[in-house]
C-alpha cells in the first residue's frame, strides 16, 4: 500500500497524487501497527500457556519443569 501511495505521488504530484500518497500510507502503516499489535497479544498467550504447563507439571512431581532432578 506505502509503495502504491508513492507511485500515486510520482505520477500525479497534483491534488490527486497528494491525497492519493496520504491515503495509501496511512492506510498500509495502519496495517503494519495493526500486524504488531496482533503479535505483541498472540505472544502474551503463548507466555500464559507456558506457564499453565510448568504450574501443571509443578502439581504432579513437586518441582519447576527448569530444575534439576536433584531438587538444587
Amino acid at each position: 500500500m506505502i509503495l502504491g501511495g508513492i507511485i500515486v505521488l510520482i505520477i500525479s504530484p497534483d491534488g490527486f497524487g497528494t491525497e492519493g500518497f496520504s491515503m495509501a500510507v496511512g492506510g498500509g502503516l495502519s496495517v503494519i501497527l495493526l500486524n504488531w499489535l496482533f503479535r505483541l497479544g498472540v505472544s502474551g498467550d503463548r507466555e500464559r500457556q507456558e506457564e499453565e504447563a510448568a504450574r501443571a507439571y509443578f502439581d504432579r512431581h513437586g518441582r519447576w519443569p527448569d530444575e534439576d532432578a536433584t531438587g538444587g
